[in-house]
């Protein structure tokens, strides 16, 4: 059927065609699979994927959808998919398994237009925001919230560094279901100190990486408990579950769930100043950042990293898989990281991903929320117009600065003599001193679920 429709095509035989596009059964659908490859060869080009990405995918009327140039084409077919490529090189596309639809920044704008005609006093936006709350918890079937696992955390022997102690804690969210980081604390502890979750995004390696644990290792050693702390289906989960199961629905609620747990058990600790507990992560986790500080008043302090847009709604389902934008007639990210407010919010946004507009188009939106309360100075913004999408030493440092300025921290011991925060005395461990259950899962509990199915019946027993 294929070589007969590029037959026709050739032949300037329309008519036929048109005639044959009336035929509402078959509307020439051809399985993703066979369409990729039929670009590769017509283009002289390379698609990576896996066979679970393009497996029971179809196109209709595929071979309408290419254009002389492969980047339209590509465009064309995966877009009702909800798919995308990434160029990695001339010539070599990687397929991505997921691509949330992203707006742009004139959609934004309208959405925070017409937003701001919701409200135009303290009054009124507070009456918005109690509107929104619960719906979000019962958007990700967390009203009411499950029971809480009798069990104890489990926490690995202290290890010593530096001016600062690090433990892994894993902590039963459901039962079986473990969540798992690590908790970096002062070596010297005199009274209540603050504490700082910190959740990352979708980069490699996650809480292993380096410049995470630089970053955790920093705030400790200025004087901040950090509980760094996996996605779901990622990092330590991956003993429980596939890594496909990161992208489901689900996920966006269990990772919730673990936000508020280990709330729970940091605010347990005497250390733990309830006054200056905060939250920051980038990029997946710079949305896991809005969603908590909105969700939970018992944080005090939020810094999205890289990630906070009026035309990006998340490009994964642990982001956006439950209709939180949904709630309250719609909303959007920037409406949710306003509700913080009046507490003390950083957004640190770059010039080469969606945080592009962040500058003129979300902050002023952001300045009349906390305009409201008379603290627009409240929410600020780094904005880094040459730089990209990650958490690089310039984001950290406008971290650490916003800490030192909201929690009123001494830093004489972090930085070095030009004034510059010196991460050289943090350890970089490797990735299995890391571990809870160890490099073999050998300690991984007797009743630990084991794959997705198992979550689903737990969470429905859990909640009904």
């Amino acid at each position: 059927m294929k070589r007969i429709a590029l037959f026709l095509v050739a032949m300037g035989l329309s008519s036929i065609l048109l005639a044959q596009t009336q035929n509402s059964d078959s509307l020439y659908r051809q399985p993703l699979k066979t369409v990729l490859s039929e670009i590769e060869g017509r283009f002289k080009v390379k698609i990576k994927y896996s066979e679970n990405q393009v497996n029971n995918r179809w196109v209709n009327y595929a071979l309408w959808r290419f254009r002389p140039d492969v980047d339209e084409t590509l465009a064309n077919v995966l877009a009702p998919l909800d798919m995308k490529v990434n160029k990695e090189k001339e010539g070599v596309y990687k397929l991505k398994e997921y691509e949330y639809y992203r707006w742009n920044a004139a959609e934004g704008q309208a959405t925070l237009n017409h937003l701001a005609s919701l409200y135009q006093d303290k009054a009124s936006w507070e009456k918005r925001k109690a509107l929104i709350r619960p719906l979000l918890y019962q958007a990700q079937q967390l009203s009411p919230l499950p029971a809480k696992p009798l069990s104890k955390p489990i926490i690995t022997p202290k290890r010593v560094m530096d001016g600062y102690t690090v433990e892994n804690i894993a902590i039963e969210i459901l039962p079986g279901l473990y969540i798992n980081g690590s908790l970096y604390r002062p070596s010297k502890i005199r009274g209540k100190i603050p504490v700082m979750l910190s959740p990352d995004g979708h980069w490699a390696q996650q809480r292993y990486r380096a410049d995470c644990q630089l970053r955790c290792a920093t705030m400790a050693r200025m004087g901040v408990m950090a509980f760094s702390y996996d996605l779901f289906a990622w990092g330590e989960s991956l003993l429980q579950f596939k890594p496909e199961d990161h992208r489901r629905s689900l996920a966006q609620t269990i990772q919730t769930l673990g936000g508020i747990r280990i709330l729970d058990y940091v605010l347990s600790l005497k250390e733990t100043d309830p006054g200056r507990v905060g939250i920051s992560g980038g990029s997946g986790g710079g949305s896991h950042t809005v969603l908590m500080a909105a969700m939970d008043d018992r944080i005090k302090l939020s810094a999205p990293v890289v990630s906070l847009s009026s035309s990006f709604y998340g490009g994964c389902p642990c982001e956006s898989g439950m209709p939180i934008h949904l709630c309250a007639g719609g909303t959007n990210n920037v409406e949710l990281a306003a509700m913080a407010a009046p507490n003390p919010q950083l957004v640190v946004s770059d010039g080469q991903d969606w945080t592009v507009t962040v500058p003129g188009q979300d902050m002023p939106f952001l300045k009349t929320i906390y305009g409201y309360y008379g603290k627009p100075e409240r929410v600020e913004n780094v904005h880094l117009p040459e730089e990209g999408h990650d958490f690089g030493y310039s984001k950290r440092k406008a971290l650490y600065d916003f800490l030192v300025q909201n929690f009123k921290l001494d830093v004489a011991g972090v930085k070095d003599k030009d004034g510059k925060y010196d991460e050289s005395k943090c350890t970089i461990e490797k990735e299995p001193a890391m571990y809870v259950f160890g490099e073999k899962a050998e300690r991984l509990p007797a009743n630990a679920i084991k794959g997705f199915e198992q979550l689903e019946q737990v969470f429905k027993a859990a909640t009904k």
